[in-house]
């Protein structure tokens, strides 16, 4: 289970090119105890990331709407 391990995580994606929910990539982050400066070029990241992932479901929908 990935949702807290970011090891494990990153197996799975290379495996099964899966993206950890964003929820769970944010736990990951929190239960890092980063430093202020890391904490705060990971959050940039991680905003990025929650932008991106939402367009990906976007359009994933939309191609699976009109596959179905």
């Amino acid at each position: 289970m990935y949702h807290y391990d970011p090891n494990t995580a990153l197996d799975e994606l290379k495996e099964e090119a899966i993206l950890p929910n964003p929820v769970h990539l944010r736990d990951m982050m929190l239960r890092a105890h980063l430093d202020a400066d890391h904490s705060l070029e990971l959050n940039r990241l991680f905003v990025e990331y929650q932008r991106q992932f939402g367009e990906l479901q976007r359009i994933g929908r939309e191609l699976l709407t009109r596959l179905a």
